[in-house]
């Protein structure tokens, strides 16, 4: 490998790292990675092939995941990190965004969320006690999560959607 070719796989790495790494928007990451990497006056102005372009997509899809799958774990419901299910409602809508804009496959996602999110409802069930609301979102928000995860055929019971915020 050239000395050329080690500085930039060195740039795609460390911007990968950032796009991975990024806070809550993932896409937001990948545009600055993307525009410092091409446009900015001050970065190393490349011209990225398709799979340069797509190895910091995959670090985008990875936070996605990343932060997706945090909110949908039981496990994370009384810890810090943890956002609630309206946080999953807003950040898979913004997931099937990107994947649409950035042609990105979510299936493989999608089968991970769906199965936390099954998880989730069976342990909520399985508790004797749950304060009320426990979800953060409204029924219907989570009837529409439950849709977009291919969960349709999950019928929320009647002891699950008194724990859902009242819908407006």
């Amino acid at each position: 490998m050239s000395r050329e070719q080690q500085e930039r796989q060195e740039v795609l790495e460390d911007e990968w790292l950032v796009v991975r790494h990024s806070g809550e928007i993932p896409e937001i990451a990948l545009h600055s990675a993307l525009y410092y990497l091409t446009d900015d006056p001050e970065g190393p102005g490349l011209t990225l092939s398709t799979d340069e372009l797509q190895f910091l997509r995959e670090a985008a899809t990875e936070r996605f995941g990343e932060i997706i799958l945090r909110d949908l774990n039981y496990d994370h419901v009384h810890l810090r990190i943890y956002r609630g299910l309206k946080r999953v409602v807003y950040n898979w809508s913004r997931f099937q965004a990107f994947c649409k804009r950035q042609e990105v496959d979510s299936g493989p996602l999608r089968e991970q969320a769906a199965a936390e999110l099954r998880r989730k409802l069976t342990l909520v069930q399985a508790e004797q006690e749950v304060e009320s609301p426990f979800f953060n979102c409204t029924c219907a928000e989570l009837s529409t999560l439950l849709k977009d995860l291919d969960l349709a055929e999950l019928q929320l019971p009647s002891a699950l959607v008194c724990l859902c915020l009242p819908d407006d």
